[in-house]
């Protein structure tokens, strides 16, 4: 399993790094894994997540804007 750091995550939406934190906070992207102090993300699910145009599926499956 790849993890990215929020830089990597950044480039890859092509947002800044504050973005992608504010954007974890509110549950519109995948959920960080925390490994001590680390924040990392899984890069299959972000991938998953662009791919989808960076929707994520609501609770009935709907998707979110």
């Amino acid at each position: 399993m790849e993890l990215l750091d929020v830089k990597a995550v950044a480039q890859r939406l092509k947002v800044c790094a504050r973005q992608v934190l504010k954007l974890a906070e509110s549950g519109r992207c995948p959920q960080p894994v925390r490994l001590g102090r680390s924040v990392r993300w899984n890069a299959a699910e972000i991938d998953r997540f662009i791919e989808r145009g960076c929707t994520m599926p609501s609770a009935e499956g709907k998707q979110n804007g």
